[in-house]
């Protein structure tokens, strides 16, 4: 016979970006928590609202299965003494597994016998074993905990009830003096608490008191109540998923309504509108059709229709008093001069080792200068500088210290009204993208030189004094930072070397006296950090991990003809035709790091193998230098190729450990060079070849 188990833990309002993980990890810990207790059961149901996390387990056994389990102990020859009798050993391994020596036998294993028992564990009934998931709701991690009155525990939020039943039988639990029972809570204004019948009547039982305990329906109920919005008004409402979820945590009973303000307001640009009430409000922004912002929103109440139109003019009198703050904000930031914000920007520290923001700003436009001068013409670099110059300035406006997301969006607004070029200004928004992982990159070739100026500045700063990410920390982001840099150098196609980069930087901060730790450590760190992220991206690309560290082998270099490399070789190591190649340039690079210096003598040449190699290699050095550089690979590889016969041949025909000094040398000389030019494109022997046949 099955039943149903139902676990509900009553909270106050718990944050609503908390919720998914939440309900994620009950579902999750649930199934790990029934597997370990060995209680069969058919499917699990998880639910959340802002007040609950519940669970609902379905096609519950009434007890554990009995089982026969095999238990090994001891080797014979320990088991027993010389004249045969049981041992110590023996004795305690069996009652240790509530078995007597009568019950042993012996099982050969690997050519040695061991002593073994077969025991019969009856199974529990599960009414038994439902008392100990407590501690699936106490091994929830949150972000942020709080102790609440004289209790010991720290938990998302003060516990106020607790529900659990298993069929219509309450389960006994207790939580810091809340003890479980048959009752349930609904909609805080609506709703009342109630009784419930059996585990079973969960869901409708909330219904009944304006709870829509399924996250998803209520989403969904949001969903089409604002396409039904949508179709009455001709509007076009602005719904990204991360507000609508986040509106769905907010409310256990959602219905939507309308509100409008002031047409006076539409002269603020549209961004401050828009974050005004979606990231203030949690408001809903609409167009029209033709997709112009309209003076008019939508909100979703947690609660029924009774008295909309009171509700609405509430919503709307607070949005008023946002909306009018941000329109002085705008009127009172267009006062005075970009360069006289900029001078305030000498007294807004940065970081206290690493001085102001003008500071900043300083080494932004320097490592702009350097990144355009290796570019050559491709940027135009006085523009680029002037971005630089300017790319902080309106962090000292009122609408960025108000609306801390619009830095840089403001910046490109206010920039144009003081009459910067549009490329300029442009660049100052853009020189934050990515915000995040997987993020818009820039669009323009200026705002990829800022962008990736402020990245690196930031990144060796940071790790110059000592904020290096450990672990899951990264408080100042500088791992999406980093990826930052390395998409863009992939979007841009720039033929710019990573390492040379961080050690532009680095040089301008040792220049600069600013406090680190010592350029060997600073330069091993920086590295070491951005090749952890090349790593990671080539990885997403779908590169295997062999072939990922073969191409970093020697650091990321130009990181989009890194990429192709990777790509190549992906192909090459699935081809047959190529494992002689792979083997031939294996041997050498084997060798090669035995060797002192590249200089080789023709002279002391003592055979015609060495002879053929030599005039291989100095046949193909040029041509695949050539091809490298153009970043024309799969060109570069067959000149790498061309070599693999002389290779062979020097191999069979050749002591490269010669006993004269000078003649192994030599050898290892050419060995040195032919290694040189194939460590350039990748570590071959990190490539697993072999697997492949």
């Amino acid at each position: 016979m099955t039943n149903t188990i139902l676990f509900e833990l009553g909270l106050e309002e718990l944050p609503a970006r908390f919720i998914d993980d939440a309900e994620k990890q009950l579902a999750e810990n649930t199934k790990t928590w029934l597997e370990e207790q060995r209680i069969p059961y058919q499917s699990i149901k998880s639910y959340s609202t802002p007040r609950r996390l519940a669970v609902q387990i379905f096609g519950v056994e009434s007890k554990q299965p009995d089982i026969e389990e095999e238990a090994k102990g001891p080797a014979k020859k320990i088991a027993l003494t010389d004249s045969g009798e049981w041992s110590k050993a023996a004795a305690g391994f069996t009652k240790g597994q509530g078995k007597s020596v009568e019950d042993i036998y012996f099982k050969e294993i690997k050519g040695v016998e061991y002593v073994h028992i077969t025991k019969y564990i009856k199974g529990k009934d599960t009414s038994v074993l439902l008392q100990s998931f407590k501690d699936v709701f106490l091994g929830l991690n949150f972000p942020k905990n709080m102790r609440w009155g004289d209790f010991n525990l720290r938990y998302v939020r003060p516990i106020r009830w607790i529900t659990a039943f298993y069929g219509d039988e309450v389960i006994p639990l207790e939580i810091e003096n809340v003890q479980s029972s048959n009752e349930t809570y609904g909609h805080r204004f609506l709703g009342t608490h109630t009784t419930l019948k059996h585990a079973d009547s969960y869901e409708e039982a909330l219904k009944q008191q304006n709870v829509i305990a399924d996250k998803n329906e209520r989403k969904e109920k949001i969903l089409s109540q604002l396409k039904r919005m949508e179709a009455e008004k001709g509007w076009k409402v602005l719904a990204d998923d991360s507000l609508l979820n986040e509106v769905t945590h907010l409310v256990e009973y959602p219905t939507v309504f309308s509100g409008s303000f002031s047409e006076e307001f539409l002269e603020i640009p549209e961004e401050v509108l828009i974050t005004s009430m979606k990231e203030h409000q949690r408001y809903f922004p609409v167009q029209s059709t033709d997709g112009k912002l309209l003076p008019c929103f939508i909100a979703v109440r947690n609660g029924g229709e009774a008295y909309l139109d009171t509700v609405s003019k509430g919503n709307e009198k607070v949005l008023k008093a946002r909306l009018a703050d941000a329109q002085f904000f705008y009127h009172e930031d267009q006062k005075g001069s970009i360069e006289q914000k900029l001078q305030k920007l000498n007294r807004m520290v940065y970081q206290v080792e690493l001085g102001t923001l003008a500071d900043k700003v300083d080494r932004i436009k320097t490592i702009s200068e350097h990144l355009c001068d290796d570019l050559e013409a491709k940027v135009n670099k006085a523009k680029a500088i002037r971005a630089a110059e300017i790319s902080k300035f309106d962090l000292v406006t009122h609408m960025v210290d108000e609306f801390s997301e619009l830095q840089g969006v403001m910046g490109e607004k206010y920039a144009k009204l003081f009459g910067e070029d549009t490329e300029v200004a442009q660049a100052v928004r853009e020189h934050y993208m990515p915000r995040q992982s997987n993020g818009e990159l820039p669009e323009s070739e200026i705002g990829s030189v800022v962008s990736v100026a402020d990245k690196l500045d930031t990144i060796i700063g940071s790790i110059a004094i000592g904020k290096l990410p450990t672990g899951s920390q990264d408080p100042y982001g500088l791992r999406r930072q980093a990826l930052g840099i390395l998409q863009i150098l992939k979007s841009r196609n720039w033929n710019v070397s990573v390492e040379a980069l961080i050690n532009n930087v680095i040089e301008m901060y040792i220049e600069r006296k600013l406090p680190t730790v010592s350029k060997e450590q600073l330069v091993r760190d920086t590295q070491d950090f951005f090749i952890s992220r090349a790593n990671f991206l080539l990885k997403d690309e779908g590169i295997a991990p062999d072939v990922v560290k073969a191409v970093l082998s020697r650091g990321i270099q130009q990181f989009t003809l890194t990429l192709s490399k990777a790509e190549l070789l992906s192909v090459k190591r699935n081809d047959p035709e190529f494992k002689r190649v792979h083997e031939a340039l294996g041997r050498v690079l084997n060798l090669a790091e035995k060797a002192d210096n590249t200089s080789v003598n023709t002279e002391l040449f003592e055979n015609e193998s060495e002879r053929n190699l030599f005039e291989a290699y100095s046949k193909v050095h040029n041509r695949f230098v050539e091809e490298y550089k153009e970043g024309r690979l799969e060109a570069a590889i067959e000149q790498l190729a061309e070599m693999a016969e002389p290779i062979h041949s020097f191999f069979d025909q050749t002591m490269v450990m010669a006993e004269d000094e000078a003649v192994r040398t030599n050898r290892l000389a050419l060995l040195r060079n032919i290694a040189d030019d194939t460590f350039l494109f990748a570590d071959l022997n990190e490539v697993e070849w072999k697997q492949q046949y």
